[in-house]
């Protein structure tokens, strides 16, 4: 097992052992375990009362963080014309039709999210497997299947998240980077927080968020009190 850093062990000693922090104290504690070397990114992971095996209990969706999340995303787009020339004008990173999904089926995966037109999921259904595993599929759910893929664009490079259930019922999400001011991430930890509680499946019974923590790259998790969520 790799031996702890210094600065890790530093910020492990400033987290009480037993002790659950509220969503705010433990913002300002991954504030202050931030890496110093550089702008450390801030992630919250759930575990949630749910059965992801359950269609009905899959928690699947996006939001727009206030204060966006710290980096601006890389967004491919698959459309041709009028749309594709929308999709540019909007900051798109890369905008194709056929050349483009077969660049992508050929390995190309170096961007954050991909947005299609319906017209060509026919096409795009094909990279599954390439796509698929990094969660960065096209899906009308999450808004990144559209006859108005400039508008999604916007939207991502303005601070719009994805998040996921996985097989094990957890969820994983950004909330912004270690710089972030207390307020900022704040508004943006709970921005995310509603909507995960407002897509609380009606067949999930008990306490949905049954653990948490907040942590930065490379940083220790807070542990958070989920009562307090």
């Amino acid at each position: 097992m790799m031996a702890k850093s210094k600065a890790y062990r530093a910020a492990a000693d400033k987290i009480e052992a037993g002790k659950y922090y509220g969503p705010t104290e433990a913002v300002a504690i991954a504030r202050e375990t931030g890496s110093a070397k550089f702008n450390s990114t801030v992630e919250v992971a759930l575990k949630l009362g749910v059965d992801s095996r359950k269609a009905d209990q899959m928690v699947r969706g996006t939001v727009i963080l206030p204060h966006g999340t710290g980096k601006t995303a890389r967004v491919i787009v698959f459309a041709t014309g009028p749309a594709a020339e929308a999709a540019i004008a909007a900051g798109a990173d890369e905008v194709g039709g056929a050349e483009l999904i077969e660049k992508v089926a050929g390995g190309y995966t170096s961007f954050d999210s991909a947005v299609s037109t319906p017209e060509l999921m026919g096409q795009v259904g094909r990279l599954g497997k390439v796509l698929g595993p990094r969660g960065l599929m096209p899906n009308p759910k999450t808004g990144t299947v559209t006859p108005n893929p400039a508008k999604a664009v916007e939207e991502i490079k303005g601070g719009k998240i994805e998040f996921r259930v996985d097989k094990h019922n957890n969820l994983h999400f950004v909330i912004g980077k270690a710089g972030f001011t207390q307020e900022q991430l704040d508004e943006n930890f709970r921005a995310a927080l509603d909507e995960i509680q407002r897509l609380k499946p009606s067949s999930s019974k008990g306490r949905y968020i049954q653990k948490g923590a907040l942590s930065t790259t490379f940083g220790p998790g807070v542990p958070l009190d989920v009562a307090a969520l």
